[in-house]
């Protein structure tokens, strides 16, 4: 983030200086331009296309202006070559679609270009450099060219570090890859500087059809080969995360990983995942900005409401590139500063399961190109997301019992096992096992039948669970009987839970739902537990004597001894 004070600075600095420097440039060393308007308006146009062309190379776009302005300062002086410099450096910025916050770049660019051109002409004139077809005949002439071009790049390179170190904070090196690229760009492009002013000599603007012409096509062919090497090489990620996302088995890890890569491929700023619902409407399922996931939001949206029901109604991706455009249409919630916003259905087997909402600070963020690799990418996403979600209920079918929602004993016993592992590598103290069996069961199916039989586990269960919360493992054993796992818990402590727990269940009724008569009525049932206890390694050194110490505890200790209480095992 960049301190508003400089940014003001950079203002103030940019309305003083750069009319007070064109004013001294001119006083200094004034134009012999006389009857050149169109010749001047020529190489503006064509140093505005150069400047709106990048090159792509290895994935970094060169700006080859260096050998336009060499051109033009030759020709027609300091003052022309610093206006038409300026000129095109809005269409650089351009390039970079500057927002509200980040346009302080235009003055501070101003500035940086201004002060190299500036110094640059200063040194080649301080040396003895002149203008006019004969300064291109002679050794002496071709020195203070290339003196002129060295302190360009200097300045130039010594200008973005500066940026970089003191506006930005960043820290950065003076030698980096930039500069390399530059000063190559800036030795093969010298000879076509020279060339154009040569040529313009004798032939007038003929000299930029002849060069100008074959160099921007050049620039359009890189450009069009980076574009189809760009889409290539998302197509390859898009297998590749595919290929990663059918590997995820749960639906946490497979939209954390989604999300990963969408940061990485799309720089985007937020990312919202909604799914459609039971009711066929949006709920949120994930919410991440600047890579920071957050609360969910609870608002529910239909179809054709906001940007997200628009998307579900139609099954087709919206974008939108600014924030005048996307704000008609949106309903609720929209991060600060938003400006692109893309929305995408997540698809599967030609079923919206899903959508997608993708914002950027920048305007005009999300390319076609995006567009079609993201369009892959979603319908991989929620292929792996449904899976995901089978794959979790399948295991919660395998894990759980099916009415109480507890886990069942298969998993309890898998859990016990590896609890004893570790106690017996050292890494637990102590386990406590708590078994719980309801009183008097059969006599409340015998009364109220077997569904409020069902309906009194239930609600047992739940208050177990309830109760223990993340302290413990609760599970349904079989029947009316219920186990408590416990680690890292003194005896008297469990007791005293136990103890706890009995009273619980004994102090508050159970409600359950009779049907007679073709009538509802709602039934309070009172009922009670008994509690066996075990504790290891004190009772037991392995699992299953752990499991019949308990139970021993319950049916001899508190079952025999009248029911409703606590026994512990004793041997």
């Amino acid at each position: 983030m960049i301190n508003p004070v400089y940014k003001k600075l950079i203002w103030t600095v940019w309305t003083l200086l750069l009319p007070f420097g064109l004013w001294f440039s001119y006083t200094l060393y004034p134009p012999q331009i006389y009857d050149k308007g169109w010749e001047l308006v020529a190489f503006l146009l064509f140093m505005t296309i150069v400047a709106s062309m990048p090159m792509i190379i290895n994935g970094i776009p060169v700006f080859f202006l260096q050998w336009a302005t060499l051109s033009v300062f030759l020709i027609f002086g300091l003052v022309m070559e610093i206006i038409l410099v300026q000129i095109a450096l809005l269409a650089v910025l351009y390039q970079a679609k500057l927002d509200r916050k980040s346009l302080f770049r235009l003055p501070m660019n101003s500035i940086m270009f201004f002060l190299v051109s500036f110094i640059s002409g200063i040194i080649y004139y301080s040396f003895g450099g002149g203008h006019g077809f004969d300064i291109a005949l002679n050794f002496k002439s071709f020195a203070l060219i290339s003196v002129y071009l060295i302190s360009y790049l200097l300045l130039n390179t010594l200008g973005i570090f500066f940026i970089v170190r003191f506006i930005y904070k960043r820290k950065q090196r003076f030698i980096t890859k930039d500069l390399v690229w530059e000063i190559f760009t800036t030795i093969i492009t010298y000879p076509v500087g020279i060339a154009l002013y040569l040529m313009y000599e004798y032939i007038g603007l003929a000299a930029l059809i002849l060069i100008g012409v074959p160099f921007i096509t050049l620039s359009l062919i890189l450009k069009l080969y980076h574009s189809s090497q760009t889409a290539n090489d998302y197509l390859r990620k898009t297998a590749e995360i595919g290929h990663q996302l059918s590997q995820n088995l749960y639906v946490n890890e497979t939209i954390d990983f989604f999300i990963e890569k969408l940061y990485e491929l799309f720089k985007v700023d937020f990312v919202f995942i909604h799914q459609v619902n039971t009711n066929e409407d949006l709920e949120m399922i994930s919410r991440v900005e600047q890579q920071e996931r957050l609360p969910l939001l609870p608002e529910i949206m239909k179809e054709n409401e906001g940007i997200c029901g628009k998307v579900l109604a139609s099954k087709k991706a919206e974008v939108y590139h600014s924030k005048q455009e996307w704000q008609i249409v949106n309903k609720g919630y929209m991060p600060e500063g938003v400006q692109s916003v893309l929305c995408m259905p997540l698809n599967k087997n030609n079923k919206v399961i899903g959508v997608l909402l993708l914002g950027s600070r920048q305007k005009k963020a999300f390319a076609n190109i995006k567009l079609m690799v993201l369009d892959l990418l979603c319908c991989q996403f929620a292929i792996a997301l449904e899976n995901a979600k089978y794959f979790e209920k399948t295991k919660e079918n395998s894990e759980r019992c099916a009415l109480t929602k507890l886990y069942n004993y298969r998993y309890f016993e898998k859990i016990l096992s590896e609890q004893f592992t570790k106690l017996n590598e050292k890494n637990l103290d102590n386990l406590a096992l708590i078994m719980l069996d309801i009183d008097h069961f059969k006599a409340i199916n015998d009364q109220y039948g077997h569904q409020a039989g069902n309906e009194i586990l239930i609600g047992f269960a739940k208050r177990i669970q309830n109760l223990i919360g993340d302290h413990g493992l609760v599970a349904r054993y079989g029947g009316e009987e219920f186990v408590i796992l416990l680690s890292n818990i003194e005896n008297k402590e469990a007791f005293d839970l136990a103890e706890f727990i009995r009273k619980r269940i004994a102090s508050r009724p159970f409600v359950i739902k009779q049907n007679i008569d073709d009538r509802q009525q709602i039934k309070n049932v009172n009922i009670t537990a008994s509690l066996g206890l075990a504790y290891a390694p004190v009772d037991a050194d392995e699992p299953l004597a752990l499991i019949r110490h308990a139970d021993r505890a319950l049916y001899v200790g508190a079952k025999r001894a009248g029911r409703n209480r606590v026994a512990g095992y004793v041997k």
